[in-house]
């Protein structure tokens, strides 16, 4: 699992999604930008899910457009901030519990296991 956060000037909700994600045992890692899981792609492989920030510069990279259409992706997102949305397993509008982050994507993994 990767998650991609485009907001690296508040990193806080990322690593309290990442810390809570490690506390069951699921693997995640935080990138700032296309290139970084582009790079983290290539030395591991493909995430089982994707959460993001959607915000018009992170959408807008090439690479998550390619990784959204490929992997199941959770979008965080503002009601006010007007962005177009891929079509993702999950959009989650602000405000978001950390809670609600992590339940979306263990029923997601569990999906991706299940069809495995």
């Amino acid at each position: 699992m990767i998650g991609l956060d485009a907001t690296s000037c508040n990193a806080r909700p990322r690593t309290a999604v990442r810390a809570e994600l490690r506390e069951i045992s699921i693997n995640a890692l935080g990138m700032d930008s296309g290139a970084e899981a582009d790079h983290a792609i290539a030395s591991g492989g493909p995430p089982d899910v994707i959460v993001l920030e959607a915000t018009a510069d992170l959408l807008s990279d090439p690479i998550i457009q390619s990784l959204v259409q490929r992997v199941p992706s959770v979008l965080v997102a503002s009601r006010t901030v007007t962005v177009s949305l891929p079509d993702p397993a999950a959009v989650l509008y602000r405000p978001v519990r950390i809670s609600e982050i992590v339940a979306r994507v263990r029923a997601l993994l569990e999906k991706v296991n299940y069809d495995s």
